[in-house]
């Protein structure tokens, strides 16, 4: 059975994104440590890392992750806004680590004014600077793909690759994996043979055994939109068929699965709760 849970809220304490996520039976939680549209963060007491740390030990929730604000670009040509990035990346970083998170999700950034090369030449420079000034830190770096709007990075295999293979300390860098983003970056996942191609890929341009998490969101828009714009389970464009590929695949079990879907009712029913649901029915019992 595969690892699956979702992006739950904080409001309230840290422990209640555990603890929503205990309530609906999932085995995994992502959470942000703070307002991801707002450079500035309150500190975590030690109060609300040891609350967040007990519900993680009394549940059976696991492989808690975070993702980064939004407004960090570590691709930006503006010295300013890429020393800011930095900044607030190692504060990110160091939020994990007080709270017990072992990985920390982050879009690679946007080259804006700059080119490609250029963009993930500031990228690979910003890890190696973020890595510098936090040598200690267990809390990794986790790249993850994106649908490639505008001039966002990370959107080809292959931008992944050129990070992690220039950046110093690569053994602090994994990927994780978004459907909807891979999808609508021109990435089939269905039929089975476009499934194992687009891994061969990923597997040829980073090595899979750097995908430490994925996000499995169905996508509104279609093969190769570049648009990214999440979908519940089997109600996009993707299907249900790549996820049935992608939960029973044995390469992937061990793998921690994250719904970043809207959030809401239906009939009564929570939609993370449905979600959940759609994704456990496509399991194999074999």
């Amino acid at each position: 059975m595969p690892l699956l849970g979702a992006h739950m809220s904080i409001a309230g304490g840290y422990y209640k994104a555990v603890d929503a996520a205990a309530a609906l039976n999932m085995e995994v939680v992502q959470l942000f440590t703070k307002n991801n549209n707002q450079w500035a963060a309150k500190p975590i007491s030690d109060d609300d890392a040891e609350r967040f740390r007990a519900a993680i030990a009394a549940s059976d929730v696991g492989h808690p992750i975070s993702h980064v604000s939004y407004l960090i670009n570590l691709a930006s040509p503006d010295d300013v806004l890429w020393k800011k990035s930095i900044d607030a990346f190692v504060v990110e970083l160091k939020r994990a680590e007080q709270l017990g998170i072992a990985y920390v999700v982050a879009h690679p950034g946007a080259h804006t004014t700059s080119t490609e090369q250029e963009g993930i030449e500031r990228i690979v420079a910003a890890l190696d600077e973020v890595h510098r000034l936090t040598p200690k830190l267990k809390a990794k770096c986790l790249l993850e793909t994106t649908a490639g709007q505008g001039t966002c990075l990370g959107h080809r295999f292959e931008h992944l690759g050129a990070i992690v293979d220039g950046v110093k300390q690569s053994q602090r860098l994994g990927i994780c994996v978004d459907t909807c983003h891979v999808f609508a970056a021109g990435y089939p996942l269905a039929p089975k043979k476009d499934y194992m191609a687009t891994f061969r890929s990923l597997d040829k341009a980073v090595g899979l055994e750097r995908v430490h998490a994925f996000h499995v969101n169905d996508s509104k828009r279609e093969l190769g939109s570049r648009v990214d714009r999440h979908e519940h389970i089997g109600r996009g464009k993707l299907g249900l068929e790549p996820f049935q590929y992608l939960v029973n695949d044995r390469r992937f079990r061990d793998t921690p699965m994250y719904l970043e879907t809207a959030k809401g009712t239906e009939d009564g029913e929570e939609l993370d709760a449905i979600n959940l649901r759609v994704l456990r029915s496509l399991v194999s019992k074999k």
